[in-house]
């Protein structure tokens, strides 16, 4: 009874007022509220009274409020005249009264806030679940604009706290006669607050009212510990210096990225565990790999499936290792890129051009025909046909790595056929990357909008045309003017000391990466023409780089492929193993076929026998498509069953690889060359 009187009143209340009204209107409105619910005949003597007792309540508390807030105002106007006190003192003081007002006003808004939920509760209808939602997810906001406001004024009364501590110990210097020592350290404490100050960077404060930021609740785990003891006593450690996990409402998981106090130095213990885990578990896995005939590279793979969510969970920060192994594919370019020469490149560029272009169109092609039976949006089997129509450029690296590949009687190597053919299609994933944007929107524009759509695409081929011919001509002039002078200077000071090349090509390398990057070109391009351009300076400057370099691109390919393993899912591919397969071997029997139709039509008559063995080289599917799955899933293009099936034709079909490669080299290579190659 005393509830439902509760819930009349108050919804009573709330009609006329919102968070804003000032005290005087307030006070009205109750007394008004009072009136209209002993209109409504109430027969019982006790809820009358409650309901009285309580108005009254509400009453005296805002009126209270009121006089204490007058209060506040004179106690300040009082500080500020006193001139017995310092100006850091009048400002403590006055902040202190400042976050007391603040403190009343938000308890205050909090009351109203309360009762304009309960008035939009009753007055919805309990039957609409599109109503609910909105009303909690207003709630939410206002409960997170309060999480936020009351983490604020948290912050503000620990410098508060910490500033009455601070006065106390001056007034306490004061008062006594201080040492040398203690009248150096406490130079040195002022100096560490300036330092603080100077270097603090108020981020939440800078970024809270930016466009597109949103107030979120997130957990915070703590460690887990064996001994609960020790995990007690570090607690306050960790607090401190924020080694803690956050897991927003999406199980996303966050780790610190830039702390607020620089002055500590700080490492990513969960990062260092999965690098050690991966490292141990790799030797095992690549061994067996090599015992029964299989590439090392399935054996790191097999390591990151069975540390990942399929396996045993035990990589905590994947986007990190995920992120290492990036460096592995560009250090494993920049080594195809130094055994890749500028001759070489010359003699086959028109193929590397043409052949990739050919295949993509032909890709897509068949694509929307099937899409057209299967009655699929034709912006998801463009993405969809796109993605297979990418080949693993580390993959065929590792397949080519120590072979003998030199030219018989003017024939084209395949060698270079190959990996200039997978050099033009990293050109065309940043090409992708940049159209994606349109192609988002191209899934949701009505037909009126296609011819704007088109036009946008082409415009954004014109752009990276353009952005293909800067990068050439900019490679051009390094090869002319610097290359040289700038690798006899790294030779003539690295003598007796390699760690000035290696510092000098790796800074090389990445200026590429960042040069193409910044033109809106992949930058694995960057990397392989970094390579390029060092190899032009002769045989013997090459075998010295790559003596320095193989062993850095060894492990990092080491992360790369178990940070493939990590998106590998053996049950979902057990489950569907019968699709899967067919699927798999469907796209490699296309890719070959299709690279057999193009290479016949591109290639000189006297180098037609290296078809078979570049078309097994592109029958893969690449591993980027898990980078452009991924972004096509958040952004909408495909669903979850499509991008599930993306990963695991693509895992499947780098597994067939090999087999598919050994075979071509049987049938097409010389068997002196053929060891070498296998």
């Amino acid at each position: 009874m005393k509830a439902t009187g509760f819930i009349s009143l108050w919804t009573l209340v709330s009609l006329p007022c919102g968070p804003l009204a000032n005290p005087a209107e307030r006070e009205d409105v109750v007394k008004h509220a009072i009136k209209l619910h002993r209109g409504k005949g109430a027969g019982i003597t006790q809820r009358k009274q409650w309901v009285l007792e309580s108005c009254r309540k509400l009453s005296g508390l805002l009126r209270q409020k009121n006089v204490v807030l007058n209060k506040l105002k004179n106690a300040i106007r009082a500080v500020e005249k006193d001139a017995g006190l310092s100006d850091e003192e009048k400002l403590f003081q006055v902040h202190t009264f400042e976050i007391f007002q603040k403190e009343l006003n938000e308890s205050e808004n909090s009351v109203f806030q309360a009762i304009h939920g309960l008035q939009r509760a009753l007055q919805g209808d309990y039957k609409d679940v599109v109503n609910m939602k909105e009303s909690s997810r207003q709630r939410l906001e206002a409960l997170r604009e309060a999480a936020i406001k009351e983490e604020m004024e948290y912050v503000e009364l620990l410098a508060a706290e910490k500033h009455q501590v601070e006065a106390l110990k001056n007034m306490q210097h004061q008062n006594k006669s201080l040492s040398m020592l203690d009248e150096i350290l406490e130079d040195v404490r002022k100096a560490a607050d300036r330092l603080e100050e100077e270097i603090e960077e108020h981020a939440f404060d800078d970024n809270k009212s930016v466009r597109g930021v949103n107030f979120e609740a997130v957990l915070r785990v703590e460690e887990d510990e064996a001994n609960s003891k020790r995990n007690a006593s570090k607690r306050e450690v960790e607090d401190d210096l924020g080694l803690s996990m956050l897991i927003d409402s999406q199980n996303n998981q966050y780790i610190l990225t830039k702390p607020r106090d620089s002055t500590i130095p700080r490492a990513d213990h969960h990062f260092i565990k999965d690098i050690v885990t991966i490292g141990m578990l790799s030797l095992p896995c690549g061994w067996l790999c090599t015992t029964i005939g299989l590439p090392t590279m399935f054996g790191y793979i097999i390591c990151g499936v069975l540390l990942g969510p399929s396996g045993l969970n035990s990589i905590k920060s994947i986007v990190q290792v995920e992120t290492l192994g990036e460096f592995g594919v560009f250090f494993t370019l920049f080594l195809v890129g130094l055994e890749f020469s500028p001759e070489r490149l010359r003699k086959v560029w028109k193929i590397s051009l043409q052949g990739p272009c050919y295949m993509t169109v032909l890709m897509i092609a068949f694509g929307l025909l099937w899409g057209h039976l299967l009655q699929i949006r034709p912006t998801q089997s463009v993405f969809i046909s796109t993605c297979l129509s990418l080949s693993s450029t580390p993959l065929v690296s590792r397949f080519l790595a120590g072979s003998v590949r030199g030219d018989k009687e003017g024939d084209i190597d395949y060698s270079s056929v190959l990996l200039g053919m997978l050099v033009m299609q990293d050109v065309q994933l940043g090409l992708f990357i940049a159209v994606m944007p349109t192609l988002i929107q191209a899934g949701v524009s009505t037909y009126s909008s296609i011819f704007k759509e088109i036009l946008r695409i082409l415009i954004l081929i014109g752009q990276i045309l353009f952005s293909l011919a800067a990068v050439f001509l900019l490679c051009l002039v390094i090869k002319t003017y610097l290359i040289g002078p700038y690798y006899r200077k790294l030779h003539t000071e690295s003598k007796g000391n390699k760690e000035i090349l290696i510092l000098g090509i790796t800074a090389f390398t990445f200026l590429m990466l960042t040069i193409t990057e910044l033109l809106d070109v992949s930058m694995e391009l960057g990397c392989f023409l970094a390579g390029a351009l060092i190899s032009s300076q002769g045989h013997m400057v090459t075998e010295e780089i790559m003596c320095c370099i193989e062993p850095i691109r060894d492990f990092l390919a080491i992360i790369f492929f178990a940070s493939i393993g990590l998106h590998v899912f053996p049950t979902f591919v057990i489950y569907e193993l019968t699709v899967l397969l067919f699927l798999t071997l469907s796209v490699v029997i296309m890719k070959f076929v299709l690279a057999v139709l193009v290479l016949s039509l591109i290639l000189p008559k006297t180098s037609q026998y290296i078809k078979w063995i570049v078309s097994a080289g592109l029958a893969q599917v690449s591993e980027f498509s898990f980078v452009l799955g991924s972004r096509a899933r958040r952004a909408g293009i495909i669903s979850r069953e499509v991008y599930l099936l993306i990963l695991s034709v693509t895992t499947l079909s780098l597994l067939l690889a090999p087999a598919l490669w050994r075979a071509a080299i049987m049938k097409c290579v010389p068997r002196p060359e053929r060891r070498s190659s296998t």
